[in-house]
Order: structure tokens, then C-alpha cells, then sequence
């Protein structure tokens, strides 16, 4: 069906309306941490002598460079064992059969319906019970859980849109399953990969009750939780704290933007459909 000039130039405005109000806030933000120091305008109002020391000044009294590692180390972390332990349960529940496959598969999915408030305190209890607070493992196992349940659910979906000719050719040429799945699928489903990693991401990275809960010094405060804590030293520094969430929120802006691709396209559908 053709769509009309006016119904396509339409579109575009009302897609540039909802953009732009999804923008200012995020404008309103950098022009206050472009003011000068001393300086606390709350509105949007562009600073006379923008300058950069806000952002330097964050840094280096909120002792984000040890947030930011302490942040890599646990978002890398989960990010990748999430996905060696997704794609394998994914493939098994998308193209094997066994018993009872879909009692548990729904089971599994049950995952996405508990908040972490309903479980943080038993989990504390555990964890410290074997002596995992306050150490990288706490942050990493809990979010890696929370992230096979979406990441299953997830590339499952992408493998059942897979050809099932396709794979029943390479049975019949000898490829067993883990060939069929490294060679054949994950090829076809990488921008559905891509969009799973790049969302497990930006969770695991604005993660804030679980190292709020986890850890209790200061060596192992993730982003989120080094800002809650730089907040209440710097109430009213709105310049100061509009830099430092600045800082914290550029990696995963730049991450989306390198991906950006390959995140639209899984998005839309990951793999070919039969």
C-alpha cells in the first residue's frame, strides 16, 4: 500500500515532536553543566562562558574513574556470561524437543515478572552467607539471573523465525546441533545478539538496588550508586551534578550509537523468516 506525501510528511512530525520532547530534558541537563562553577541556573537558560570544569571537577572529587572500572568489570561480566548461557538454552528450547520443554521454558519466563525488591534481602542473606558481599560476584550472579530469563525468552523467539528447511539440510549433510547452532543460526540472528548484549547492558549499568544492597564500601560502588552518594554530598550544586550524570550516562550513549545498526535491525526481527 502507498502512503500519501501528507500522511508520510506527517509521520515525520509528529516522530520529530516526540523527539524533541524526549530531548530536553537531556539539553537542559548540559547546558547546566556548561555553566560556570558557582553558578546554579535549574532552567534552560545557555551560559554566558560555558565551561568544561564541572566535568573535571566531578571526576576527580566524586572518584568516578573507580566507579567507571568497578562498572566495566561488572556490565562486561554480565553481558558475556549472559549470552554463553542464553544462546545455548535459547536454541535448545527453539529447535530441540525433550520433555516437559515447555513447563519449563515457562517456568524460566516467570523470571520476568519478579521485581528485584521482591528478592534483594534473601539474596543478601545468601550471598552473605558464603561470603560473596561486597566482592565483584555479588553484582554479576544476581544480574546475570535476571538476564537469562529476558535473554532466553529472547533469542528463542529469533530461532523459531530461523528456516526449519535450512536446518533440516544440514542434518541431513551430518552437522550435529552445536554446529548447526555456531555455524548456521547465530550468523543469521547476530543483530538479535547484538540488540540482547547492548540491552543487558544498559540494565546491568543503571543497576542501582543491588549494589546499593551488595556492597557496602567503597570499593566496588558501581556508577549508579557512586551518583546517589556525590548527590547527597552536593545538594544544591546543580552545575556539579548535572556533569557527573553526564559522565556516568556517556558510555552506554556512545555504546547505543556504535550499535545502533545492528540494535534497529534485531529489533525488527533478528533472523530471516521461512
Amino acid at each position: 500500500m502507498r502512503i500519501a506525501r501528507g500522511e508520510y510528511a506527517l509521520n515525520y512530525v509528529i516522530l520529530a515532536l516526540f523527539a524533541l520532547f524526549a530531548l530536553l530534558p537531556f539539553v537542559g541537563v548540559v547546558l547546566n553543566a556548561l555553566d560556570p562553577e558557582g553558578t546554579n541556573n535549574s532552567g534552560f537558560a545557555f551560559p554566558t562562558h560555558p565551561s568544561f570544569g564541572n566535568f573535571v571537577e566531578a571526576w576527580t572529587v566524586g572518584h568516578f574513574s573507580d566507579y567507571m572500572l568497578s562498572s566495566v568489570v561488572v556490565t562486561v561480566s554480565v553481558v558475556v556470561l549472559s549470552i554463553l548461557l542464553t544462546v545455548p538454552a535459547a536454541f535448545a528450547f527453539a529447535r530441540m524437543r525433550f520433555r516437559f520443554s515447555g513447563i519449563i521454558f515457562g517456568l524460566l519466563v516467570l523470571g520476568l515478572i519478579i521485581p528485584d525488591e521482591a528478592i534483594i534481602i534473601p539474596l543478601y542473606f545468601d550471598l552473605r552467607d558464603v561470603g560473596l558481599t561486597d566482592t565483584y560476584w555479588a553484582l554479576i550472579l544476581p544480574q546475570v539471573a535476571q538476564s537469562i530469563a529476558f535473554g532466553v525468552f529472547w533469542m528463542r523467539a529469533a530461532f523459531r523465525t530461523f528456516p526449519q528447511s535450512v536446518i533440516d539440510a544440514a542434518r541431513i549433510d551430518g552437522a550435529s546441533d552445536f554446529r548447526i547452532l555456531w555455524q548456521v543460526l547465530l550468523p543469521t540472528a547476530r543483530p538479535a545478539v547484538t540488540t540482547l548484549a547492548l540491552l543487558i547492558a544498559m540494565w546491568t549499568w543503571n543497576s542501582f538496588i543491588i549494589p546499593l544492597v551488595m556492597i557496602s564500601g567503597n570499593s566496588f560502588r558501581t556508577v549508579p550508586l557512586g551518583l546517589a552518594f556525590f548527590q547527597g554530598e552536593h545538594t544544591t550544586d546543580y552545575a556539579l551534578l548535572s556533569a557527573a550524570a553526564l559522565i556516568i550516562a556517556a558510555p552506554i550513549v556512545l555504546l547505543y550509537l556504535f550499535l545502533q545498526r545492528s540494535f534497529i535491525r534485531g529489533m525488527l526481527g533478528g533472523a530471516v523468516k521461512d
